[in-house]
């Protein structure tokens, strides 16, 4: 089982970054898709999760309207559109797969945030 997380990188105040983690080992297609971020110093908090279908999605009120995230079932790809990114959105971001009995962290990608 894999989850594979990619697209951070450095990015100036009111930018954009799309985030992508592949899935291989599973069914994605029916698991939950969670993002979650840890800032430094902080707990690891939860962004926002999409359901198996893509049909639903729940993001965190703090990043509500910032955030996109959609899923691609075909490729096995699950993705998080950040817009308006501020310094303290900097952090390292996390994709969770969850389906039954299974619970799945991606290691995942550094977002810095910074001019």
């Amino acid at each position: 089982v894999q989850l594979v997380e990619s697209g951070g990188g450095l990015v100036q105040p009111g930018g954009s970054l799309r985030l992508s983690c592949v899935a291989s080992g599973f069914t994605f297609s029916i698991a939950d898709m969670n993002w979650y971020r840890q800032a430094p110093g902080k707990e690891r908090e939860w962004v926002g999760s999409i359901s198996p279908a893509g049909s639903s999605t729940n993001y965190s009120h703090f990043l509500k309207g910032r955030l996109t995230i959609s899923r691609d079932n075909a490729k096995n790809t699950v993705f998080l559109q950040m817009n308006s990114l501020q310094p303290e959105d900097t952090g390292v971001y996390y994709c969770r797969a969850r389906a039954g009995l299974y619970d799945y962290w991606g290691q995942g990608t550094q977002v810095t945030v910074s001019s």
